[in-house]
Protein backbone atom coordinates (compact mmCIF):
# COMPACT_ATOMS: atom_id res chain seq x y z
CA UNK A 1 0.00 0.00 0.00
CA UNK A 2 1.30 3.44 -0.92
CA UNK A 3 1.28 5.98 1.90
CA UNK A 4 0.38 9.62 1.45
CA UNK A 5 3.21 11.67 3.01
CA UNK A 6 2.68 14.74 5.18
CA UNK A 7 1.88 17.85 3.13
CA UNK A 8 4.91 19.49 1.52
CA UNK A 9 2.78 22.56 0.81
CA UNK A 10 1.82 22.92 4.47
CA UNK A 11 5.42 22.27 5.51
CA UNK A 12 6.69 25.09 3.28
CA UNK A 13 3.98 27.47 4.50
CA UNK A 14 4.68 26.58 8.13
CA UNK A 15 8.40 27.14 7.64
CA UNK A 16 7.67 30.52 6.08
CA UNK A 17 5.45 31.39 9.04
CA UNK A 18 8.15 30.28 11.47
CA UNK A 19 10.67 32.57 9.78
CA UNK A 20 8.16 35.44 9.92
CA UNK A 21 7.43 35.17 13.67
CA UNK A 22 8.38 38.00 15.98
CA UNK A 23 11.31 36.00 17.34
CA UNK A 24 15.03 36.09 16.49
CA UNK A 25 15.94 33.79 13.59
CA UNK A 26 16.36 30.24 14.85
CA UNK A 27 15.44 31.22 18.41
CA UNK A 28 12.77 28.54 18.74
CA UNK A 29 15.24 25.80 17.86
CA UNK A 30 13.72 22.33 17.63
CA UNK A 31 10.37 23.61 18.88
CA UNK A 32 10.04 25.52 15.64
CA UNK A 33 10.86 22.47 13.53
CA UNK A 34 8.44 20.36 15.57
CA UNK A 35 5.69 22.88 14.86
CA UNK A 36 6.50 22.71 11.15
CA UNK A 37 6.28 18.89 11.24
CA UNK A 38 2.93 19.06 12.99
CA UNK A 39 1.58 21.51 10.40
CA UNK A 40 2.73 19.18 7.62
CA UNK A 41 0.98 16.24 9.28
CA UNK A 42 -2.24 18.20 9.81
CA UNK A 43 -2.09 19.94 6.45
CA UNK A 44 -2.86 23.20 8.27
CA UNK A 45 -0.91 26.37 9.01
CA UNK A 46 -0.78 27.25 11.80
CA UNK A 47 -1.32 23.83 13.39
CA UNK A 48 -4.40 23.04 15.42
CA UNK A 49 -4.12 22.62 19.17
CA UNK A 50 -3.70 19.00 20.29
CA UNK A 51 -6.74 18.47 22.49
CA UNK A 52 -7.30 14.72 21.99
CA UNK A 53 -4.07 12.82 22.59
CA UNK A 54 -4.58 9.07 23.02
CA UNK A 55 -2.17 6.37 24.20
CA UNK A 56 -2.63 2.64 23.57
CA UNK A 57 -0.56 0.20 25.65
CA UNK A 58 -0.07 -3.16 23.92
CA UNK A 59 0.54 -5.92 26.46
CA UNK A 60 1.85 -9.42 25.97
CA UNK A 61 4.07 -12.13 27.42
CA UNK A 62 7.27 -13.32 25.78
CA UNK A 63 8.60 -16.86 25.77
CA UNK A 64 12.16 -15.69 26.33
CA UNK A 65 11.15 -14.34 29.75
CA UNK A 66 11.31 -17.94 31.01
CA UNK A 67 14.94 -18.19 29.86
CA UNK A 68 16.73 -15.79 32.18
CA UNK A 69 16.75 -12.54 30.18
CA UNK A 70 14.89 -10.30 32.65
CA UNK A 71 15.26 -9.16 36.23
CA UNK A 72 11.56 -9.85 36.85
CA UNK A 73 9.33 -12.94 36.49
CA UNK A 74 6.70 -13.18 33.72
CA UNK A 75 3.85 -12.93 36.25
CA UNK A 76 4.60 -9.21 36.54
CA UNK A 77 3.07 -8.61 33.11
CA UNK A 78 -0.45 -9.49 34.24
CA UNK A 79 0.00 -7.65 37.53
CA UNK A 80 1.00 -4.48 35.69
CA UNK A 81 -1.90 -4.78 33.27
CA UNK A 82 -4.24 -4.77 36.27
CA UNK A 83 -2.40 -1.69 37.56
CA UNK A 84 -3.06 0.09 34.26
CA UNK A 85 -6.73 -0.87 34.44
CA UNK A 86 -6.83 0.56 37.97
CA UNK A 87 -5.05 3.71 36.71
CA UNK A 88 -2.31 3.37 39.31
CA UNK A 89 0.75 2.93 37.07
CA UNK A 90 3.53 5.39 36.31
CA UNK A 91 2.22 6.13 32.84
CA UNK A 92 -1.37 6.61 34.00
CA UNK A 93 -0.20 9.18 36.55
CA UNK A 94 1.69 11.05 33.83
CA UNK A 95 -1.23 10.75 31.42
CA UNK A 96 -3.68 12.14 33.96
CA UNK A 97 -1.42 15.15 34.49
CA UNK A 98 -1.30 15.81 30.74
CA UNK A 99 -4.90 15.00 29.84
CA UNK A 100 -3.90 11.98 27.75
CA UNK A 101 -6.46 9.19 27.32
CA UNK A 102 -5.03 5.71 28.08
CA UNK A 103 -6.24 2.38 26.73
CA UNK A 104 -4.58 -0.94 27.59
CA UNK A 105 -5.05 -4.02 25.43
CA UNK A 106 -4.04 -7.63 26.07
CA UNK A 107 -2.73 -9.02 22.78
CA UNK A 108 -0.75 -11.91 24.23
CA UNK A 109 -0.64 -11.99 28.03
CA UNK A 110 -0.37 -15.54 29.34
CA UNK A 111 -3.56 -15.42 31.41
CA UNK A 112 -7.25 -14.71 30.99
CA UNK A 113 -7.92 -12.01 33.64
CA UNK A 114 -10.92 -13.92 34.95
CA UNK A 115 -10.80 -11.82 38.14
CA UNK A 116 -11.78 -8.64 36.29
CA UNK A 117 -15.42 -7.72 35.85
CA UNK A 118 -16.92 -8.80 32.54
CA UNK A 119 -16.97 -5.33 30.98
CA UNK A 120 -13.35 -4.55 31.85
CA UNK A 121 -12.18 -7.99 30.73
CA UNK A 122 -14.03 -7.71 27.41
CA UNK A 123 -12.46 -4.33 26.68
CA UNK A 124 -9.00 -5.54 27.67
CA UNK A 125 -9.03 -8.74 25.60
CA UNK A 126 -11.06 -7.58 22.59
CA UNK A 127 -8.11 -8.06 20.22
CA UNK A 128 -6.29 -10.92 21.95
CA UNK A 129 -4.28 -13.11 19.57
CA UNK A 130 -2.83 -15.79 21.87
CA UNK A 131 -1.51 -16.48 25.37
CA UNK A 132 2.21 -15.76 25.36
CA UNK A 133 4.59 -15.87 22.41
CA UNK A 134 7.23 -18.39 21.41
CA UNK A 135 10.75 -18.21 22.85
CA UNK A 136 12.43 -16.65 19.82
CA UNK A 137 15.81 -18.34 20.20
CA UNK A 138 14.07 -21.73 20.03
CA UNK A 139 10.97 -21.21 17.90
CA UNK A 140 8.95 -18.61 16.04
CA UNK A 141 7.17 -16.06 18.17
CA UNK A 142 3.95 -16.39 16.15
CA UNK A 143 2.44 -18.36 13.34
CA UNK A 144 2.08 -16.59 10.00
CA UNK A 145 -1.68 -16.31 10.55
CA UNK A 146 -1.20 -14.87 14.04
CA UNK A 147 1.14 -12.23 12.61
CA UNK A 148 -1.49 -11.22 10.06
CA UNK A 149 -4.12 -11.17 12.82
CA UNK A 150 -1.97 -9.02 15.12
CA UNK A 151 -1.11 -6.52 12.37
CA UNK A 152 -4.79 -6.23 11.50
CA UNK A 153 -5.72 -5.82 15.16
CA UNK A 154 -3.26 -2.96 15.58
CA UNK A 155 -4.58 -1.21 12.48
CA UNK A 156 -8.14 -1.62 13.76
CA UNK A 157 -7.15 -0.12 17.11
CA UNK A 158 -5.64 2.89 15.33
CA UNK A 159 -8.91 3.35 13.44
CA UNK A 160 -10.81 3.09 16.74
CA UNK A 161 -8.71 5.81 18.34
CA UNK A 162 -8.92 8.09 15.31
CA UNK A 163 -12.69 7.62 15.18
CA UNK A 164 -12.74 8.69 18.84
CA UNK A 165 -11.15 11.97 17.75
CA UNK A 166 -7.42 11.40 18.28
CA UNK A 167 -5.26 14.18 16.84
CA UNK A 168 -2.03 12.62 18.17
CA UNK A 169 -1.47 8.93 18.90
CA UNK A 170 1.04 7.38 21.31
CA UNK A 171 2.19 3.77 21.55
CA UNK A 172 3.04 2.08 24.84
CA UNK A 173 4.08 -1.43 25.89
CA UNK A 174 3.95 -3.91 28.73
CA UNK A 175 5.56 -7.33 28.76
CA UNK A 176 8.34 -8.84 30.84
CA UNK A 177 11.20 -9.80 28.52
CA UNK A 178 10.02 -7.53 25.69
CA UNK A 179 13.35 -5.75 25.20
CA UNK A 180 14.80 -9.06 23.92
CA UNK A 181 12.49 -9.46 20.87
CA UNK A 182 12.56 -5.69 20.31
CA UNK A 183 16.38 -5.74 20.18
CA UNK A 184 16.18 -8.68 17.77
CA UNK A 185 13.83 -6.73 15.49
CA UNK A 186 16.26 -3.81 15.39
CA UNK A 187 19.24 -6.10 14.77
CA UNK A 188 17.38 -7.79 11.93
CA UNK A 189 16.43 -4.49 10.32
CA UNK A 190 19.90 -2.96 10.59
CA UNK A 191 21.99 -6.06 10.00
CA UNK A 192 23.75 -5.72 13.35
CA UNK A 193 24.98 -8.35 15.83
CA UNK A 194 23.25 -8.79 19.17
CA UNK A 195 26.19 -7.29 21.05
CA UNK A 196 25.50 -3.86 19.49
CA UNK A 197 21.76 -3.72 20.15
CA UNK A 198 21.14 -5.57 23.40
CA UNK A 199 20.71 -3.55 26.60
CA UNK A 200 19.95 -4.18 30.25
CA UNK A 201 16.16 -3.85 29.99
CA UNK A 202 14.78 -3.88 33.53
CA UNK A 203 18.32 -3.56 34.91
CA UNK A 204 19.97 -6.95 34.57
CA UNK A 205 23.55 -7.54 35.76
CA UNK A 206 26.54 -8.26 33.54
CA UNK A 207 26.12 -12.04 33.58
CA UNK A 208 22.47 -11.85 32.55
CA UNK A 209 23.31 -9.27 29.89
CA UNK A 210 25.82 -11.66 28.32
CA UNK A 211 23.22 -14.42 28.36
CA UNK A 212 20.65 -12.05 26.81
CA UNK A 213 23.09 -11.21 24.00
CA UNK A 214 23.52 -14.94 23.34
CA UNK A 215 19.75 -15.42 23.21
CA UNK A 216 19.34 -12.60 20.68
CA UNK A 217 22.21 -13.95 18.58
CA UNK A 218 20.63 -17.42 18.60
CA UNK A 219 17.29 -15.96 17.54
CA UNK A 220 18.88 -14.06 14.66
CA UNK A 221 20.78 -17.14 13.51
CA UNK A 222 17.67 -19.32 13.69
CA UNK A 223 15.68 -16.89 11.51
CA UNK A 224 18.52 -15.66 9.29
CA UNK A 225 16.91 -16.76 6.00
CA UNK A 226 13.77 -14.67 6.63
CA UNK A 227 15.17 -11.40 7.94
CA UNK A 228 14.93 -9.57 4.61
CA UNK A 229 11.13 -9.81 4.85
CA UNK A 230 9.79 -7.53 7.61
CA UNK A 231 6.52 -9.44 8.07
CA UNK A 232 8.36 -12.77 8.23
CA UNK A 233 10.72 -11.12 10.72
CA UNK A 234 7.73 -10.30 12.93
CA UNK A 235 6.60 -13.93 12.78
CA UNK A 236 10.04 -15.21 13.76
CA UNK A 237 11.23 -12.62 16.28
CA UNK A 238 8.45 -10.45 17.70
CA UNK A 239 5.28 -11.25 19.69
CA UNK A 240 1.56 -10.59 19.42
CA UNK A 241 1.85 -7.24 21.18
CA UNK A 242 4.81 -6.01 19.12
CA UNK A 243 3.20 -7.08 15.85
CA UNK A 244 -0.01 -5.32 16.86
CA UNK A 245 1.91 -2.17 17.78
CA UNK A 246 3.49 -2.29 14.32
CA UNK A 247 0.03 -2.51 12.76
CA UNK A 248 -1.14 0.38 14.93
CA UNK A 249 1.70 2.60 13.70
CA UNK A 250 1.00 1.63 10.10
CA UNK A 251 -2.70 2.36 10.63
CA UNK A 252 -1.92 5.82 11.96
CA UNK A 253 0.40 6.61 9.04
CA UNK A 254 -2.14 5.35 6.50
CA UNK A 255 -4.79 7.57 8.09
CA UNK A 256 -2.54 10.61 8.19
CA UNK A 257 -2.48 10.96 11.98
CA UNK A 258 0.87 11.78 13.65
CA UNK A 259 2.40 9.49 16.26
CA UNK A 260 4.69 10.30 19.17
CA UNK A 261 6.91 7.27 19.77
CA UNK A 262 8.07 6.02 23.16
CA UNK A 263 11.01 3.76 23.98
CA UNK A 264 12.64 0.70 22.46
CA UNK A 265 9.52 -1.33 21.79
CA UNK A 266 7.69 1.54 20.13
CA UNK A 267 10.71 2.48 18.03
CA UNK A 268 11.48 -1.13 17.04
CA UNK A 269 7.89 -1.38 15.80
CA UNK A 270 8.22 1.97 14.00
CA UNK A 271 11.36 0.74 12.26
CA UNK A 272 9.52 -2.43 11.22
CA UNK A 273 6.50 -0.43 10.06
CA UNK A 274 8.76 1.69 7.88
CA UNK A 275 10.27 -1.48 6.43
CA UNK A 276 6.79 -2.76 5.57
CA UNK A 277 5.64 0.55 4.09
CA UNK A 278 8.55 2.91 3.38
CA UNK A 279 7.63 6.47 4.26
CA UNK A 280 5.64 5.60 7.37
CA UNK A 281 8.34 7.20 9.53
CA UNK A 282 7.43 10.64 8.15
CA UNK A 283 4.37 10.48 10.40
CA UNK A 284 6.40 9.71 13.54
CA UNK A 285 8.23 11.87 16.07
CA UNK A 286 10.42 10.52 18.89
CA UNK A 287 9.24 11.35 22.39
CA UNK A 288 12.36 10.46 24.35
CA UNK A 289 15.68 8.66 24.29
CA UNK A 290 15.66 5.31 26.03
CA UNK A 291 18.69 3.89 27.80
CA UNK A 292 18.52 0.88 25.43
CA UNK A 293 21.18 1.02 22.67
CA UNK A 294 18.86 -0.47 20.05
CA UNK A 295 16.48 2.47 20.39
CA UNK A 296 19.14 5.05 19.53
CA UNK A 297 20.33 2.96 16.58
CA UNK A 298 16.79 2.58 15.25
CA UNK A 299 16.04 6.29 15.68
CA UNK A 300 19.18 7.17 13.74
CA UNK A 301 18.05 4.90 10.90
CA UNK A 302 14.62 6.55 10.91
CA UNK A 303 16.17 10.04 11.00
CA UNK A 304 14.42 10.95 14.26
CA UNK A 305 15.90 12.94 17.14
CA UNK A 306 14.25 12.45 20.57
CA UNK A 307 12.58 15.43 22.20
CA UNK A 308 13.57 14.42 25.75
CA UNK A 309 16.52 12.62 27.31
CA UNK A 310 15.63 11.97 30.94
CA UNK A 311 17.23 8.58 31.50
CA UNK A 312 13.82 6.92 31.48
CA UNK A 313 13.53 3.14 31.12
CA UNK A 314 10.04 2.63 32.51
CA UNK A 315 8.38 1.85 29.19
CA UNK A 316 4.57 1.82 29.19
CA UNK A 317 4.50 4.88 26.90
CA UNK A 318 5.78 7.08 29.73
CA UNK A 319 8.46 8.89 27.71
CA UNK A 320 6.00 9.75 24.95
CA UNK A 321 3.46 11.06 27.47
CA UNK A 322 6.17 13.15 29.16
CA UNK A 323 6.95 14.73 25.78
CA UNK A 324 3.34 15.69 24.98
CA UNK A 325 3.70 19.20 26.53
CA UNK A 326 6.66 19.83 24.23
CA UNK A 327 4.58 19.01 21.15
CA UNK A 328 1.70 21.14 22.40
CA UNK A 329 4.12 23.99 23.07
CA UNK A 330 5.50 23.77 19.54
CA UNK A 331 1.99 24.02 18.10
CA UNK A 332 1.13 26.97 20.35
CA UNK A 333 4.27 28.90 19.36
CA UNK A 334 3.63 28.55 15.65
CA UNK A 335 -0.03 29.38 16.15
CA UNK A 336 -0.05 32.18 18.73
CA UNK A 337 3.17 34.17 18.42
CA UNK A 338 2.72 37.45 16.52
CA UNK A 339 4.25 37.94 13.11
CA UNK A 340 7.06 40.46 12.80
CA UNK A 341 5.01 42.26 10.14
CA UNK A 342 2.21 42.74 12.65
CA UNK A 343 4.59 44.37 15.11
CA UNK A 344 6.02 46.60 12.41
CA UNK A 345 2.53 47.80 11.48
CA UNK A 346 1.39 48.39 15.05
CA UNK A 347 0.78 51.97 16.23
CA UNK A 348 3.62 53.58 18.17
Amino acid sequence: MSLTPPSDEARAAARARLEALATPPGALGRLGELGVWLSACQGEVPPRALDRVRLVIFAGDHGVAAHGVSAFPPAITGAMVRTFVAQKAGVTALARAQGVHVRVLDLGVDEDFADLDETARAALTAYKVRRGSGAIHLQDALTEQETVQALAAGAAVARDEIAAGADLLLSGDMGIGNTTPAAALVAAALGLPASEVTGRGTGVDDAVLLHKVAVVDAALERARDRLDDPVATLTALSSADLAAATGYLLGAARSGVPVLLDGLMSVACALTADRIEPGAAAWFAAGHRSTEPAQSLALAKLGLEPLLDLGLRLGEGSGAVAAVPVVRSAAALLRDVALLSELAGAPA
